[in-house]
């Protein structure tokens, strides 16, 4: 099992930064393959970005303006997210699988998930 608390969501205008982290517990953190999602009003949830022990992926939507990194040391994965848009807005999640330990994708069927926190920006 591993327990996912995620933190740093708020509300920010257009333009400005936010990041998100995203606390981990329960197993040994870097046999995990880490991910952020998000799901707005009225829409699936989708996927943002995702960290092996070595790679990143990133939706072409945030490519370019959104860096997921880890800490292993801290157990610790943190989505820093730049020159947000309106469409950004969404409830912003993090999940771990080990069988992303060494690969990464647009994948969306990660076996522990967090809580959720929500992002909104206002233009």
């Amino acid at each position: 099992q591993v327990q996912l608390v995620e933190s740093g969501g708020g509300l920010v205008q257009a333009g400005g930064s936010l990041r998100l982290s995203c606390a981990a517990s329960g197993r040994t953190f870097t046999n995990y393959g880490l991910g952020w999602f998000r799901q707005a009003p009225g829409k699936e949830r989708e996927f943002v970005a995702a960290i092996s022990r070595t790679n990143t992926y990133y939706a072409d939507s945030v490519k370019g303006r959104f860096t997921i990194s880890r800490d292993n040391a801290k157990n610790t994965l943190y989505l820093r997210m730049n020159v947000l848009k309106p469409e950004d807005t969404a409830v912003y999640y993090c999940a771990a699988d080990r069988r992303y330990m060494l690969v990464t994708g647009p994948y969306l069927d990660y076996a522990y998930w967090g809580q959720g926190t929500q992002v909104t920006v206002s233009s």
